[in-house]
């Protein structure tokens, strides 16, 4: 197959004019994209990368894909991950991940709990707010946690997310709107274990991989910060950053096996996707869905569900392959 392998590089960004200090963080590097690039090669494909970009309107066409790779998390925009599946589908070429609808709802949280909520799926209490100012729901109790609510990896979560009192709620607030140029969700806060959960497949084949625990260290107050996931001392270490499969309980394995299946399923994820969880300590490890990542990170030895392939026997050839054989069964392509 001729295989075009889309990706936003970090080293292609624009300028902007937001003043968050972790603004680009989703965006890709170059030795990811040789990652994915290679394992096409490794299998035989013809496989070539493309900034994704409004040059793709031209350059596409002359490559002629079979099928496109999708990773891009776009630039701008309340749904910034849309726009290069919107002009895939323009020029009528098939894509691996999920579509524009799955990617638009799942970038924002709050329209994502929201959803899993009336499909009776456990979401932490939770409120939007537009500006420092708004009232917060008198349902809701500290301690509570700020975050953006359209952004991933884990963008503007610091230990200051965590907030007790009005005061530094007023005022985690006003950084989200002002730094993010978005909305803030403001959640009950899990008091916790974080785990997260990767998928393969699509509704009639999904594939649920072993769960992968982010070791906070002892404390149940801990958060998964952007500064953890993207400076990590020396990279993921097994047994001191992560386990996976995590150590769960066989009740609690198969109940989060069961969320993520649906959660996918609800959302409209295909082909990949991951789920976030918070174990709640104080109320027998009960499971709450923070957000579905319907593109989430394939980077070898870096992301989460890389880990997990490996934790399930696949290598990262396997796991890139899996993707593929997923999308084109989908699209009704020959895998040559």
């Amino acid at each position: 197959m001729r295989i075009a392998v889309l990706e936003n590089l970090q080293c292609n960004a624009p300028l902007a004019d937001q003043n968050a200090p972790d603004r680009w963080a989703e965006l890709g590097t170059q030795d990811g994209v040789n990652g994915v690039v290679d394992a096409l090669k490794r299998a035989g494909h013809v496989a070539e990368f493309f900034e994704g970009d409004a040059s793709l309107l031209e350059l596409l066409p002359r490559f002629r894909p079979d099928l496109c790779f999708n990773m891009c998390e776009g630039h701008f925009g309340e749904s910034r991950e849309c726009h290069v599946p919107a002009l895939l589908e323009m020029l009528r070429l098939p894509y691996t991940g999920a579509g524009i609808p799955a990617l638009a709802l799942t970038l924002d949280k709050a329209m994502t709990q929201q959803l899993l909520t009336c499909h009776g799926l456990p979401t932490p209490p939770r409120q939007v707010f537009a500006t420092r100012n708004d009232v917060l729901n008198p349902d809701l109790h500290f301690p509570l946690f700020v975050k953006p609510v359209r952004e991933g990896s884990s963008k503007g979560v610091t230990p200051d997310s965590l907030v007790r009192d009005h005061e530094q709620l007023r005022e985690r607030v006003g950084w989200i709107v002002s730094a993010y140029r978005q909305p803030a969700l403001v959640e009950r806060f899990i008091r916790g274990r974080e785990i997260t959960v990767g998928l393969l497949g699509n509704c009639e084949h999904l594939t649920v991989l072993p769960p992968f625990e982010i070791l906070l260290g002892d404390t149940m107050d801990a958060v998964y910060t952007y500064r953890i996931k993207s400076s990590t001392p020396n990279g993921w270490v097994a047994g001191i950053n992560y386990q996976c499969p995590a150590s769960l309980r066989t009740g609690l394995a198969a109940e989060l096996e069961r969320l993520a299946r649906s959660a996918f399923v609800v959302t409209g994820c295909r082909d990949y996707a991951r789920v976030d969880f918070r174990l709640d300590a104080e109320d027998r490890f009960r499971p709450f869905i923070l957000e579905v990542n319907a593109l989430p990170g394939i980077v070898r030895e870096w992301s989460d569900i890389s880990f997990e392939a490996t934790a399930a026997g696949m290598s990262y050839d396997d796991l890139i392959l899996s993707i593929l054989a997923h999308a084109s069964r989908r699209w009704n392509l020959t895998v040559k």
